[in-house]
């Protein structure tokens, strides 16, 4: 269990390393922007990685490498590729149902929770 976190921690401090770095180099390569291009180019690239990455790892027979490199890594540099990953196995299995509950709850209330953590803040803070 310790050696298993240990590698979730590394590779969550690679992920997020590479987070950084790509939303510098997006910011370089196209400038500043209203819209968060830097955000959804990690996101977008994080779920494509995890999907080759399941896929491969299952297929080599490698998944003692999914702490490391999928919670780790790829959750470091965006939870969105974990995000589509579950509502993919969902899918996947046939529950629709589910995967849109899951996509809409996930969505609007992590809104409505970052809204109420701005509210609750500017409150205590005033």
């Amino acid at each position: 269990m310790i050696q298993t976190l240990f590698q979730v921690a590394l590779g969550g401090a690679l992920g997020a390393s590479a987070r950084y770095l790509a939303g510098v180099a997006v910011l370089r390569q196209f400038g500043s922007h209203d819209f968060p291009l830097g955000v959804i180019t990690v996101n977008v690239l994080g779920s494509f990685l995890m999907g080759a990455l399941v896929v491969f790892l299952g297929h080599k027979g490698l998944t003692h490498w999914n702490a490391f490199l999928a919670t780790g890594v790829l959750g470091g540099f965006t939870t969105f590729s974990s995000f589509s990953l579950e509502t993919w196995r969902l899918m996947s299995e046939g529950r629709y149902d589910l995967a849109g509950l899951y996509v809409g709850l996930s969505v609007l209330v992590s809104i409505f929770a970052l809204i109420a953590g701005v509210a609750l803040m500017r409150a205590v803070l005033v």
